[in-house]
C-alpha cells in the first residue's frame, strides 16, 4: 500500500508546494512508498463534457487520467490533499477530479436512502489547505466548508476514514516565520 498524494495548485513556487515537499521529505525519512497526482502539471481537465456525462451514470469514463488516478488511488491506504481554499472551497480542478474520478461502482455504490463507501482501503486521510482568511473565520463564520462539504459530503461518503484537515491561514499576508512555523507542524503531523 501507498500514500497519494493529490495536489492541486498551478505554480510550483507556491507555498502549497512547500508544503508538498515537506510531506515528500517526512514520507521519503520513513521510507513509505508515495505517488503524486499533480492534477495542473498532468493537465487533468476538470470539465466534465457532454459525451462523459452519458457515461457518468454508468461509472464510466472517457478521459485515460480516470483509469490512471483511480488504479493509483485502489491501492493507497493514505491520501493527502493539498490545495488552496478559493472562494470558500476547493479549485476547480479538484472539484473536477471529485466529479470525475470517483464515479459510482468505483468510489462509491449506491443504496436505498445513502450512498455506501467502496474506497475503505484508505485508512488515513489528510487535507491540508492554505487560505488568506483566518482559520477561526473559515469554521465559525463561513461555516465549515471544508469540514462540510470536502470532508463530510464527500470524503467520508467514499470510504476515507481517519481525516484530519490543517490550515495554513494568512498565507499570503504572514510572514516567512510564520509560514515556517507551519512547516514545522505540517513535518511533526507526518513524521508520526
Amino acid at each position: 500500500m501507498k500514500t497519494t498524494i493529490i495536489f492541486a495548485h498551478p505554480w510550483h513556487g507556491s507555498f502549497n508546494k512547500a508544503i508538498m515537499d515537506t510531506i515528500v521529505m517526512e514520507l521519503n525519512t520513513k521510507k513509505k512508498g508515495y505517488q503524486i497526482i499533480d492534477l495542473n502539471k498532468e493537465t487533468f481537465d476538470p470539465v466534465l463534457n457532454e459525451s462523459e456525462l452519458a457515461l457518468y451514470s454508468r461509472g464510466e469514463y472517457e478521459d485515460v487520467l480516470v483509469e490512471k488516478y483511480q488504479d493509483m488511488l485502489k491501492y493507497s491506504d493514505e491520501v493527502i490533499f493539498i490545495f488552496p481554499m478559493w472562494w470558500y472551497s476547493v479549485p476547480a480542478v479538484l472539484k473536477g477530479f471529485i466529479d470525475k474520478v470517483m464515479l459510482k461502482n468505483f468510489a462509491y455504490k449506491e443504496e436505498k436512502y445513502r450512498l455506501k463507501g467502496l474506497l475503505t482501503n484508505v485508512k488515513r486521510t489528510t487535507v491540508v489547505t492554505t487560505s488568506q482568511a483566518p482559520t477561526w473565520y473559515l469554521k465559525y463564520v463561513a461555516g465549515n466548508p471544508i469540514k462540510r462539504s470536502f470532508i463530510q459530503g464527500t470524503l467520508k461518503q467514499i470510504g476515507f476514514k481517519n481525516i484530519k484537515w490543517i490550515n495554513s491561514d494568512y498565507t499570503t499576508s504572514g510572514t516567512d516565520k510564520k509560514r515556517k512555523s507551519f512547516l514545522n507542524k505540517i513535518s511533526v503531523h507526518f513524521s508520526k
